[in-house]
């Protein structure tokens, strides 16, 4: 029996508020290919910020 490959990759986010958090989180190469930008909490700078997809 052939493996499937994995489609899921598991990506880092990072706050666009220079604070230096960041997200670890999976995400769907096939449905989404290029870099995610998503907003979510900060708690360093305690608001929501956006955050991007680093390598």
């Amino acid at each position: 029996m052939a493996k499937s490959k994995n489609v899921r990759q598991i990506i880092t986010l990072e706050s666009t508020a220079n604070t230096g958090f960041r997200y670890s989180t999976s995400k769907n190469k096939r449905n989404h290919p290029n870099r995610v930008e998503w907003k979510k909490y900060d708690p360093v700078a305690r608001k929501h910020v956006v955050f991007k997809e680093t390598k």
